[in-house]
Order: C-alpha cells, then sequence, then structure tokens
C-alpha cells in the first residue's frame, strides 16, 4: 500500500455474500474504502463530501464505483440520508480492517523514519483552545514541524467517528465507555473578584462572607458550583447570572458582575492585576482533571501519540 490513493489488491472471493454476490475489490483503491466508511458513519454523502471539500456529486460516484465493485447495494437511500445494507455492514467491516491494517503501516514506517507527519483533529473549547493549547503551538511546530493540526473549537460534546475527530480535549470525568480516555493532567482553581466589583462590595475574609456576594454559576456543570471551604463548609453558587462556558464566566466576572469559580490560568491571562484571588488560605478548590478521548482504533498513530505527548506536558 502507497498512500491514500494506492489499489487494494485483496478480492473478498473465497465465498459468496449474504445475498448471493461475490465481492471483487481489485480496481478499488484505499481513498474508495475511506470514503466509504466515511459514508457509513456521518449517514449522509453531503456530509462526506463537506468535511472534504468537494461535490457531492464525486463522493456518488465514489460511492456507486464501490457498489458496482462488490455487485450489491451496499446503501439503502432515504430522503433522511443512508444507511447500511447487510451486504454494506459486512464490507464496512472488511474496510474498517484494511484501514486498521493501514494505519498499523503507517505507524511502524512512521517509526523507521524518526518523523511524524499527517494532520491531527482535535475538538476542544474555547478556553483550552485559548489559554492552554493556541499558546502552546511553536513547541509542537519546532518539535514535529510536518505535522497539522485542524483545531475544532467546540464547547459541547462532540460524536468523534461522525465529525472525524482524532482527540477530543475534555475536562470533568469520561462517561463514554466506547472511547479511549487518557488522563493529561489537571487544572488548578480558584476564586475570583474584578477589582471594580470590589470596589463596591466588601472583600470577603471568609466562607460566611460570601453568603453576601452574588456568586456566577455554572448552568452545565452544576460540579463547579460547589465551593468547599476547611472545616467542611461548602456554599453552591447559584446566582441569577449563569453561563455554560467557564470562558464567559471569566469574562463576566472581569466585567464585575460576580465572584467566580475560575482556573488559575484563565484568571491570570485575563484579569492580570484586574482579577484578585480570594480566600487563597479557606477555598479548597478541587483540581479540574483534564482527559483526552479518542477511538480505539486512532491511538496506536504516530500522529496522534505525539499530540498526546505533548498535551500529556502542557497539563502535567
Amino acid at each position: 500500500m502507497h498512500g491514500n490513493g494506492s489499489r487494494c489488491n485483496a478480492s473478498l472471493r473465497p465465498a459468496q455474500g449474504p445475498t448471493g454476490y461475490y465481492w471483487a475489490m481489485d480496481n478499488l483503491s484505499l481513498a474508495d474504502l475511506t470514503v466509504f466508511a466515511r459514508a457509513a458513519a456521518l449517514g449522509t454523502l453531503s456530509l462526506v463530501a463537506r468535511e472534504r471539500g468537494v461535490p457531492v456529486s464525486q463522493i456518488s460516484r465514489i460511492v456507486a464505483r464501490v457498489e458496482i465493485a462488490c455487485g450489491a447495494q451496499l446503501f439503502r437511500r432515504s430522503a433522511r440520508g443512508i444507511t447500511l445494507t447487510q451486504d454494506g455492514e459486512a464490507f464496512l467491516a472488511f474496510c474498517q480492517k484494511v484501514l486498521e491494517t493501514r494505519g498499523d503501516l503507517e505507524a511502524d514506517l512512521s517509526r523507521s523514519r524518526r518523523q511524524v507527519s499527517g494532520c491531527v483533529r482535535v475538538s476542544l473549547s474555547s478556553a483550552i483552545a485559548q489559554h492552554w493549547v493556541a499558546p502552546s503551538l511553536p513547541d509542537l511546530v519546532n518539535r514535529h514541524p510536518q505535522l497539522g493540526l485542524d483545531l475544532l473549537v467546540e464547547d459541547g460534546l462532540v460524536d468523534l467517528a461522525r465529525s472525524g475527530v482524532d482527540i477530543a480535549i475534555r475536562t470533568g470525568n469520561p462517561t463514554a465507555l466506547s472511547l479511549v480516555a487518557r488522563k493529561l493532567g489537571e487544572i488548578e482553581t480558584g476564586l475570583y473578584a474584578s477589582a471594580a466589583y470590589l470596589q463596591v462590595r466588601d472583600t470577603p475574609c471568609y466562607a460566611e462572607d460570601l453568603m453576601a456576594h452574588t456568586l456566577l454559576a455554572n448552568c452545565e456543570h452544576p460540579v463547579l458550583n460547589r465551593l468547599r471551604f476547611s472545616g467542611g463548609k461548602h456554599l453552591m453558587a447559584n446566582s441569577r447570572m449563569r453561563a455554560s462556558s467557564t470562558a464567559t464566566l471569566a469574562q463576566m466576572t472581569a466585567e464585575g458582575l460576580g465572584i467566580a469559580h475560575l482556573p488559575v490560568k484563565m484568571a491570570q491571562a485575563l484579569g492580570g492585576s484586574t482579577l484578585r484571588r480570594l480566600l487563597t488560605q479557606e477555598f479548597q478548590p478541587t483540581p479540574v482533571p483534564v482527559w483526552a478521548l479518542m477511538l480505539p482504533e486512532r491511538q496506536r498513530l504516530p500522529r496522534i501519540r505525539a499530540c498526546l505527548e505533548h498535551l500529556a506536558q502542557l497539563f502535567k
């Protein structure tokens, strides 16, 4: 095999298919198999075309070529998209084995060359992108000049298979059992308020003083609203002023809207001398774990491993 355009000389000839068709794939390329697998994952040809920046007709021709080579209908078409037939499911399993073998070969060749290349698609929140990953990229580029990155900045969850994502960086505890999770490190947090806010409100000296203050809350991740203090005391941030992203909460804090539980690095980068850290002795922040989530078949690729090593150093 030599690249995405290489011909796949394996033929699925030994046995008859479940609907009576013999599969002959001598003229199919690895690119054809990749397109078919992506179409099966996304459930629509238009998304595959948009992902690759080509006309839908080009993807349609590739799928048609695959079906002709297999002598079977592999997709059912409807107004809502495409779904695999029984033959299509069998062919998809074959595609996945071939592509996985290609990945293993790529890994072996890359190790022998000692050079990492290719593009890695990384899904991450705006806060992680702005305050951690983006500032670290010059070091990654210097170490691996042939490596490319697509940073998909989005605060919500993402379907890795449908989005073609190699690594999703997420905070909290992973719940998707089908994904490989690697802990990258932890984020230190603290309580912060702006100088403008403290000019009109008394600076809190004890946990009890916070009862008279506006505690900005996260409306999507309630666990971040539980504030723990020495002596077993705790409070819940339950202000009417809430946001779903930490980056937005940090900006709201800088604007003087209240006190917020924020990552230390973000507060320092955003506020400098403007944001003040509060109750450093009494507040007991829970470090926020940072995870890299991957599909099982992606983690062995050299370009993925290179990114993971970089991220692990970043969050160590």
